[in-house]
């Protein structure tokens, strides 16, 4: 009898303990929701760089109806960290229904995983928003989400670009136009200046470990980073454009060759009069400099087009079946309304992709009154193009030999012509 009470609530206990773990392991899954489809949402931003704006939009999708849970899902390591998830997710015959894919990972994305183009999902399931693309999206823009093959992989979502951040008081000080430089001939004329009439250095370029702002610098005055596949960047347009900055910092003394967070923090306390970098830095300068700042649109090569490459992600759908697909779309379409575009750029800085969000009322409109550093970004869209990304699985070696160049030709050690036309045949040779 003992033993047949002891069974029984033996029994009794696992079967609560069974209930209780398939309720906690369905949330996020459709069961436990009724009629609802619920997706999940892959996303790469930290409670610090956009998470608060993630999970700000995502509760009021879901608030405002009640159809569709969205379940966000944050992936550390960025972009990288989110794709070694997705394969293992999709190694277990998984997938999230939406994800965001930065813009070097692209290729790799398209190639390695299966996805549904947004325009396959709105003819197949939205013929009403045929020309909803076209409507809301800057054709260079949305181009960015292509892939080698011309298909709309995704759609653009976070786009910066780098801009001149100027200290106007510094200019003034070294007797300039206020208002800046236009061209990179400029740039070094007034760096000279600079450094001559106030004893402070005139200015910084940007250096992460990356070369983003290196392609703006060489592409605006007519250089290729990658042609057919192949680097091409130590061309006579390149090293042109290439010299200028490095004699900047090693001939005139004028430019300031440190890391990146260095030579923020040097313009933020005044000793460097001119800063090239990206826009989603506006925040950190905007608010702890201690002298009249502004930023100014990306120097120009005279009698050039400015060439920008774009920062930033894309969405794209990973969904499988009808039913995850028509939500993901919907829950896109949320994400790029005016309104949701303008919470997602004043929480990150971020440019906003879709070209009416910064004249509407309901967009960036007052926001940018206010915040004037964002317009300079704003206004040079057209200008923008994809970011260069060596092809195959050499791609990292590649870019970090520019990044060995560029402390050797900055450092003094080695001459630019010869350091680029060195670095290239290198690459090139790891390409093969």
């Amino acid at each position: 009898m003992k033993r047949t009470l002891k069974l029984g609530l033996f029994l009794m206990l696992a079967l609560a303990l069974f209930a209780c773990s398939k309720g906690e392991a369905n949330e996020g899954n459709n069961d436990g929701q009724g009629d609802k489809v619920t997706i999940e949402y892959w996303h790469v931003n930290a409670e610090t760089q956009g998470g608060k704006a993630v999970n700000e939009l995502v509760d009021e999708f879901n608030a405002q109806q009640d159809e569709i849970v969205v379940v966000p899902k944050y992936n550390p390591d960025m972009y990288k960290g989110l794709m070694q998830n997705l394969q293992a997710e999709a190694a277990a015959g998984k997938a999230p229904a939406v994800v965001q894919v930065g813009w070097s990972f692209l290729e790799y994305f398209s190639n390695n995983f299966e996805y549904s183009s947004p325009e396959e999902v709105i003819e197949e399931y939205f013929p009403e928003d045929d020309t909803y693309l076209t409507d809301h999206f800057l054709e260079n823009v949305l181009s960015l989400a292509k892939n080698e093959e011309g298909t709309q992989v995704g759609i653009p979502y976070s786009l910066s670009t780098p801009v001149l951040y100027i200290n106007k008081d510094l200019l003034k000080e070294a007797g300039l136009d206020e208002s800046g430089p236009e061209t990179w001939e400029e740039v070094k004329e007034f760096s000279k200046q600079i450094l001559d009439e106030t004893g402070k250095y005139g200015f910084y370029f940007q250096e992460p470990d990356d070369n983003w702002a290196t392609q703006a610098l060489l592409e605006s005055n007519g250089a290729s980073m990658i042609t057919d596949g192949k680097a091409s960047f130590a061309s006579k347009e390149g090293i042109e454009a290439y010299e200028l900055w490095a004699d900047m910092v090693t001939k005139d003394k004028s430019a300031v060759h440190v890391s990146w967070d260095e030579g923020v923090q040097s313009f933020i306390d005044g000793n460097v009069a001119m800063l090239y970098t990206t826009i989603a830095r506006r925040s950190q300068i905007q608010d702890n400099v201690n002298f009249d700042a502004a930023s100014i649109k990306s120097p120009v090569w005279e009698g050039k087009d400015v060439r920008l490459p774009a920062g930033g992600s894309m969405l794209a759908i990973t969904a499988k079946d009808e039913e995850t697909q028509k939500a993901a779309w919907e829950f896109m379409k949320f994400l790029y309304s005016v309104e949701s575009m303008a919470t997602w750029t004043i929480d990150t800085g971020y440019v906003p992709p879709r070209k009416d969000v910064a004249t509407s009322e309901d967009g960036l409109k007052s926001f940018l009154e206010e915040n004037e550093m964002m317009n300079a970004a704003i206004e040079q869209m057209e200008g923008v193009v994809p970011w260069a990304s060596f092809p195959g699985d050499a791609g990292l070696e590649a870019e970090q030999k520019l990044l060995d160049i560029r402390d050797q030709i900055l450092g003094g050690d080695v001459g630019v012509k010869e350091g680029l036309e060195q670095t290239e045949e290198e690459i090139n040779q790891i390409l093969n």
